[in-house]
């Protein structure tokens, strides 16, 4: 099931791809002067290393508190952690690019900055609520065996999360692709730049060709993304893989 959705999602990336092209956007809206593809290619390869550079401490830091906050010395820190995330969502991004580029300047540190703060809530709380719902009697079973805490985090309880944990960082980094084109607000070279000149120029195939650029991407790295975890979940369940811990015969008597 996932295999095809994430063939449906590559179907649409095409697509949209297809509709960002430079003849394709001039004749759909009879403009001879759409955007050049050798200038949109380049804008799309530097908007993915801005996700990138974001995503990455997004992930790292999102991650890492979802695991502090759900061990029992930083359970005490879950409704602060909670407040601060759903207000980091709250702002919307063109707000902090505006008050981060004072102090940042022009370009894609802003950027950056705005897509760390408004992806973390996907993954903090994608992690805690996957660790909090890790199977029970597995938990109980790693401690009767003699596991520490540590142990039964690294060998139970995060590979039985790791499927939603993905599913978070999944969420965030398409979240991530759709929203960092208001970096082009800032002067960062993003696929928003096409949009922006686009509306200052009343150029609608400009308009277009960002807009389905960024549809583009962000359908090509979801449907790679899917692709790579039905394969993870494919492998996991080939005969005569050792079982991992959260699937062992043995539970406490």
């Amino acid at each position: 099931m996932r295999r095809r959705t994430a063939l449906v999602v590559l179907a649409l990336a095409a697509a949209a791809a297809l509709v960002a092209a430079p003849p394709v956007a001039g004749w759909l809206l009879g403009r001879a002067d759409p955007y050049p593809a050798e200038r949109l290619a380049a804008l799309a390869l530097n908007h993915a290393a801005i996700v990138g550079l974001a995503v990455v401490p997004t992930a790292l830091i999102g991650v890492l508190f979802g695991i502090l906050i759900t061990r029992p010395a930083g359970r005490p820190l879950r409704p602060l952690a909670d407040a601060v995330v759903a207000a980091s969502q709250a702002v919307p991004p063109v707000v902090v690019v505006a008050l981060a580029f004072p102090a940042l300047g022009f370009g894609a540190a802003p950027t950056v900055l705005a897509l760390t703060i408004y992806c973390l809530m996907p993954v903090l709380r994608g992690t805690a609520a996957a660790l909090d719902t890790t199977a029970l009697d597995a938990v109980a079973a790693a401690r009767a065996m003699g596991l520490t805490p540590g142990q039964i985090l690294r060998e139970v309880e995060i590979p039985l999360a790791w499927p939603v944990v993905a599913e978070s960082l999944r969420v965030a980094l398409v979240l991530a692709i759709a929203t960092a084109a208001v970096g082009a607000l800032a002067g960062a070279a993003t696929l928003g730049t096409p949009i922006v000149i686009g509306l200052q120029n009343q150029n609608e195939a400009y308009i277009l060709q960002g807009a389905a650029a960024t549809a583009a991407l962000a359908f090509l790295t979801d449907g790679v993304f899917l692709l790579a975890l039905a394969g993870a979940r494919r492998r996991a369940r080939l005969p005569g893989r050792a079982r991992p811990l959260a699937e062992s015969p043995y539970r406490p008597g």
